[in-house]
């Protein structure tokens, strides 16, 4: 069967790695570690499919309120991936980008961060979006921020204030708005993803846990975003 085209740029809710952990026995530093691999597993799928960027919530500004012990543990996966994309960036050619707030990092994993997106910035076959400390209405805060300081410095004009120039002070500045939002795991609401870029963006809930989240899987939110009516709000 021929595959369907993807869209541009997907995002993808990377949720349910605890009750995966949890169904099995294994403690939740278990789960976000499969989550690691179906993310690895996915990014190249996408890779081999075309997509031109792929966004993942990988930790949102509320995750700080789970335990120590489980936030080390993701914030040590993530070092290892990243040293992992360093090591292997000449082969997989693929672009780095963080959004977020990255302050909040450890000086290790920040310098990991900002070495991955400088080392791979001349690549642009495929772009991946890793949303680490990031939370949307933070996003917008500090983007608003932004904003009224070139404001107050006579940088910028607050009456020719346009949706496209205050997309320039997000964190996705230059990135196109996804086209297809995937959110595994069976919950149906959006956490605080990336509110300002998914206000036409279609959504797809899929009731599997993300670590089990598979290329066919993938393909079957596919297949749901070719079946929709993108309308833009025309008739």
């Amino acid at each position: 069967m021929e595959k369907l085209s993807p869209p541009r740029h997907i995002a993808i809710i990377m949720d349910g790695n605890g009750r995966w952990a949890k169904k099995r026995g294994l403690p939740r530093t278990a789960g976000h570690s499969a989550g690691g691999e179906a993310f690895r597993r996915i990014a190249n799928y996408c890779r081999t499919l075309g997509v031109e960027y792929l966004t993942v919530y990988a930790f949102s500004t509320e995750n700080w309120k789970r335990s120590a012990d489980e936030v080390s543990g993701i914030m040590k996966l993530l070092a290892k991936y990243l040293q992992e994309a360093l090591r292997d960036m000449e082969k997989n050619h693929v672009r780095f980008c963080f959004f977020g707030d990255l302050s909040r990092l450890s000086p290790e994993l920040r310098k990991l961060c900002l070495d991955a997106q400088q080392r791979s910035s001349e690549y642009h076959e495929v772009q991946v979006n890793f949303c680490l400390n990031y939370g949307g209405r933070d996003e917008i805060i500090r983007g608003i921020k932004s904003y009224a300081q070139d404001v107050k410095d006579g940088k910028a004009d607050p009456d020719t204030l346009t949706e496209e120039l205050f997309s320039g002070y997000l964190d996705s500045a230059g990135v196109p708005d996804p086209e297809l939002v995937i959110r595994p795991s069976g919950e149906l609401r959006t956490s605080n993803f990336l509110p300002w870029q998914t206000v036409y963006s279609e959504f797809v809930f899929m009731n599997v846990l993300w670590p089990d989240f598979s290329p066919e899987d993938l393909d079957a939110a596919i297949a749901e975003y070719h079946r929709r009516n993108r309308r833009f709000g025309g008739v």
